[in-house]
């Protein structure tokens, strides 16, 4: 399915952009207002982000796409989220999009049959008195089965802690037309065993969830590689590090894999757990580094 929504080439993914605090979300808002300037394609917001949180950033901004990764489809049922897109303004729904996920077992209880269970939403979705349509949602697919009903129930996938690798063989299983858009973590900092040092610290919290490190392993990574919060081979494969430079060269080669966008996020030393800070001075030197064109 066609998403009506033109993400850009360049997007950027934040857990620092939802907030139910007044004075901080009235920050958040100022900043979406800037990257909307700035030139990025999408604001991606992470975690298990809400459709209200979105239409937050939504009524921020004037051109940017507002999407959810990823919304969870365990805890939030899908006549809810389908009523929530309802209620958006006509034109904020032309610039939204609902990223779906599955989610990982310790975090869900009776986490069972997860391609079964995001079958049943979609179509769930399909038969809202207001549906969500097909081209105005994701899906976080990792396997190739979940690939798959990507390409066929939904505009295309938001693949997460991904390697080029990953992000070529989805693309061949998508075929063309259907929008592939990873995300790629960056550090930038050019002092590479330092980058290193904040990457693993970042990297700690998820290699525990079996979703990530069983598709990590069909790649060819082994146990090893997890040993000690991440092999520098593993590293380097899921992260950008280095300066503004060395990040270009590593979108470029997710963009030359197959990607139609990269939906970019900063980690900062400080980040293990998700980012609570706004990086607005990394944002700002990526936008001058990083093809942003629509």
């Amino acid at each position: 399915m066609a998403l009506t929504t033109d993400l850009g080439r360049i997007g950027i993914w934040s857990t620092a952009l939802r907030s139910d605090d007044a004075e901080k979300s009235a920050e958040v808002r100022e900043t979406a207002a800037e990257l909307d300037e700035l030139g990025y394609g999408t604001i991606w917001l992470g975690g298990n982000a809400r459709v209200d949180e979105a239409a937050q950033l939504l009524a921020a901004t004037k051109r940017v796409g507002v999407g959810t990764s990823i919304l969870s489809i365990w805890q939030h049922e899908a006549a809810d989220v389908a009523a929530q897109y309802a209620a958006l303004a006509p034109a904020d729904r032309e610039r939204f999009v609902l990223g779906l996920g599955v989610s990982h077992g310790h975090m869900v209880d009776g986490y069972q049959k997860p391609y079964s269970a995001m079958k049943e939403y979609l179509e769930a979705l399909d038969a809202a008195p207001v549906p969500l349509p097909a081209g105005r949602r994701m899906l976080a697919a990792l396997g190739p089965k979940m690939v798959r009903l990507a390409r066929d129930r939904a505009a295309g996938a938001l693949p997460y802690l991904v390697t080029a690798e990953h992000t070529a063989r989805a693309r061949e299983a998508l075929g063309e037309g259907v929008l592939l858009a990873p995300e790629l973590k960056v550090v930038l900092d050019d002092d590479l065993a330092r980058a290193r040092e904040t990457a693993r610290g970042y990297l700690a919290y998820y290699l525990p969830m079996p979703n990530y490190t069983n598709n990590l392993l069909r790649l060819g990574f082994t146990e090893e590689d997890f040993e000690g919060n991440g092999s520098d081979r593993l590293l380097d494969e899921v992260f950008a590090l280095g300066d503004a430079a060395a990040v270009r060269t590593k979108v470029d080669e997710f963009l030359s894999a197959g990607a139609d966008h990269l939906a970019v996020q900063v980690v900062r030393p400080e980040s293990r757990g998700g980012m609570t800070t706004l990086p607005r001075p990394e944002w700002r030197t990526l936008a001058e580094a990083l093809p942003l064109g629509r």
